[in-house]
């Protein structure tokens, strides 16, 4: 037998799943794709063809369910072309008039399963295709009308396709009610697409490869999209696999308060946290990092899953920060998530792109709140954010964080979920009182990759940007937002602060 080597793979044609199957199907082999209508079936079927045609291979559709008008009206949604693929079509012509010679009309609920058998063999030994889908199963076991009938036909068409060095793709619906065992053991491989209904939002798919013989694939359920053009799907993520060399230097805000509070600055390839309440700046200082990585020729990328983007370069201007020069020069990725929109994996994907295409040093996250909101319904949403936050960190990417506390002053504001234990700094927001004021108060809390300040400095925002300045020594008790003076200073010490 001759080995499988990456270079004999049979390449699917859909953008994700070839990783997921470190680098495609084994050749001359009978594959099943299985899942509930709308998941993507025929949509994955037809992008196997196309690849086969685009190498110059001759491949066959054997349609039962659907007539060749459907089939091209759906690849023509999508902008893709059929004419290079024999569509063989089991469906009875109107009226009893003949069919076309290029098709077989037929009805398989007329006939013995033999018979249709019989003519879908017929048919590929004329046209001796290298790719062959047929779709779907359904149809062959109504025929049957008994598991074992069923499964020698099966059994006869991949030993006859086996035979002739095609590699075949048979669809099912699931129609039978035991899941029928018996497919997956005579599958060389086994695709199973899913399709669920969310609280909100578009319908989620994903899907996962339940067995490859004699090959390893990447294990665990996979988001996929189908959208004009076909079918995509964003592999689970795996951090071990991502590692790039990098020196891991100080990161700038170009703020000397703010870099000498965080020790000297960010560490590269970590994760920093910013959190505080509502309007107290942790976007403005992360939009500070990111303004400062622009001006040093870093590329950047924010997402941002709450505000607008055009309030949030707006906002920037204010602050003498001309984000939109960025954008528009394409050192800055900034990006509007749609909540009602995302997966995960997508999302996880879109990340990906940006720092493998895009050449991206920092990541910004605006914020954590807006991301968790998101998904509401997913499971393991941590896990999820824990594998991306470790990717990055691999790639030696600034990641910034930004979540929002609950309430507006005291020191016991809680977050939705806690997710400090996840970054490798975190930095804290507050407000305080002075003189009849509301100040703002900023401090570090955590940095795992070196020593910071722990000291308490009062933070400024104004149209020259984020000012940190000199810690509050003569104040105690800022992070109760009412502050007292020390033992010992005058009773002006909170007077002056404002």
């Amino acid at each position: 037998m001759t080995a499988v080597t990456a270079e004999s793979l049979v390449a699917t044609g859909v953008a994700g799943l070839d990783d997921v199957l470190h680098g495609g199907l084994t050749p001359h082999r009978v594959y099943l794709v299985e899942g509930t209508p709308g998941a993507g079936k025929t949509t994955l079927a037809l992008h196997f063809l196309l690849n086969g045609v685009a190498r110059g291979e001759r491949t066959m559709y054997v349609t039962l369910s659907e007539t060749s008008d459907e089939l091209h009206a759906a690849a023509g949604g999508h902008g893709w072309n059929l004419a290079g693929i024999d569509i063989v079509e089991l469906q009875p012509a109107d009226g009893g008039a003949r069919a076309d010679p290029k098709y077989t009309m037929f009805h398989p609920a007329e006939v013995e399963l033999a018979e249709t058998t019989r003519l879908v063999l017929e048919r590929a030994d004329q046209i001796q295709p290298a790719r062959v889908v047929i779709d779907s199963l359904s149809e062959f076991r109504l025929l049957a009308q008994n598991p074992l009938r069923f499964r020698r036909e099966v059994l006869a068409m991949k030993q006859y396709f086996s035979r002739r060095r095609c590699t075949v793709l048979l669809a099912d619906d699931r129609s039978a009610a035991d899941g029928d065992a018996d497919l997956f053991s005579i599958a060389h491989g086994v695709i199973s697409l899913e399709r669920r209904a969310t609280e909100y939002g578009s319908l989620r798919r994903q899907m996962q490869v339940v067995k490859l013989r004699g090959r390893q694939f990447r294990e665990g359920w996979h988001d996929l999209r189908i959208t004009t053009g076909g079918l995509r799907i964003f592999p689970r993520l795996v951090s071990a696999e991502h590692h790039a060399e990098f020196v891991p230097d100080q990161v700038s805000s170009d703020v000397p308060g703010l870099d000498g509070l965080m020790g000297g600055g960010l560490t590269r390839g970590t994760s920093t946290l910013i959190m505080g309440p509502a309007g107290a700046g942790k976007s403005s200082i992360a939009a500070q990092y990111v303004d400062a990585a622009c001006r040093r020729g870093e590329p950047v990328a924010v997402f941002l899953f709450e505000e607008l983007l055009t309030t949030y370069v707006a906002r920037c201007a204010g602050l003498g920060m001309e984000l939109q020069h960025w954008i528009d020069n394409g050192m800055l990725l900034a990006r509007q998530v749609d909540p009602a929109e995302l997966s995960p994996g997508e999302f996880a994907q879109t990340v990906r792109d940006a720092v493998e295409t895009g050449a991206v040093r920092m990541v910004v996250i605006d914020t954590l709140n807006g991301y968790l909101n998101a998904m509401p319904s997913e499971k393991l949403l941590m896990i999820h954010l824990h594998e991306l936050l470790s990717y990055l960190g691999q790639r030696g990417v600034t990641t910034v964080l930004v979540t929002a506390q609950h309430g507006l002053v005291g020191s016991s504001m809680g977050t939705p979920i806690d997710t400090s234990y996840l970054a490798d700094a975190v930095i804290l927001l507050r407000y305080y009182e002075a003189g009849g004021q509301l100040c703002q108060a900023i401090s570090v809390v955590k940095k795992r990759t070196g020593s910071h300040e722990r000291t308490i400095r009062e933070m400024r925002l104004s149209s020259r940007g984020v000012d940190v300045g000199e810690p509050l020594r003569r104040l105690r008790g800022v992070l109760s937002g009412i502050p007292v003076p020390e033992t010992g200073s005058s009773p002006e010490a909170l007077e002056s602060r404002a």
